[in-house]
């Protein structure tokens, strides 16, 4: 265990009102490739630039190559929690961790047994129709080919925020509290490129900042303690 490790447990030991502030990084452990590293989604070829495809005009405007790209690129049915996730529901089964604030969509947080997750951009496994506004989950986008709809003929839009729609305000205000009431914040797996939700950080009033993410953030958070190693592989040696 490195010194930073070490350092990392006695905050964690020493606070009972922890929120935990997590991106993309958080799911690369378990399979999924984030959006912004060299590697990631938006660095692979497409027909179309991601950030328009996953765009609201896009998605009314070209549904099938929306959905096309939807199923290929942001759905992983089959990745598992890793170790990251499981000690964050570990924390908050023993009290120590009162939120998970997350802008991922791929709602691993509640498969490792994580209660209190505020998805800030929504979650693959919610999914409405347009039209009469009947819920499904994933396997019904899965199972479907082409633009899902539902027997009442309206599209299954899936419960995400794309690109010009805004988060849901009530979500946010609860990211808000969770965050300014904190004894600890954690931020790991995020660059803090995404607006409005990196900006969520700024209303922590604590003085336990800790970041965990292996490439360098946006901005300056003036952290007591950054971690530039993968954030499962850090947390499961807590």
């Amino acid at each position: 265990m490195t010194d930073a490790v070490k350092k990392l447990k006695e905050l964690v030991d020493s606070s009972h009102n922890i929120v935990f502030f997590g991106g993309a990084g958080v799911s690369t452990e378990s399979g999924i490739p984030d959006f912004r590293s060299t590697s990631g989604l938006y660095h692979q070829e497409w027909r179309y630039p991601p950030e328009t495809i996953l765009s609201h005009t896009f998605y009314e405007s070209n549904p099938e190559e929306f959905f096309r790209f939807y199923r290929t690129k942001m759905l992983a049915p089959e990745a598992k929690p890793n170790a990251a996730h499981y000690k964050l529901a570990e924390w908050e089964a023993a009290g120590k961790l009162k939120a998970v604030v997350t802008q991922n969509i791929d709602g691993l947080h509640q498969a490792a047994g994580s209660k209190n997750v505020l998805e800030l951009h929504g979650s693959v496994h919610r999914n409405y129709c347009e039209h009469c506004r009947t819920f499904y989950g994933l396997d019904r986008i899965l199972a479907a080919t082409g633009v899902p709809r539902c027997p009442c003929g309206g599209i299954i839009k899936p419960d995400v925020v794309l690109y010009e729609e805004g988060l849901d305000q009530q979500t946010l205000n609860k990211a808000i509290r969770a965050i300014a009431e904190a004894d600890m914040l954690i931020i790991g797996g995020t660059s803090l490129n995404v607006y409005p939700a990196a900006g969520l950080i700024n209303y922590y009033r604590g003085h336990k900042l800790v970041l965990i993410n292996k490439s360098a953030v946006t901005q300056d958070l003036s952290a007591g303690l950054v971690i530039t190693d993968p954030i499962g592989e850090v947390l499961s040696q807590l």
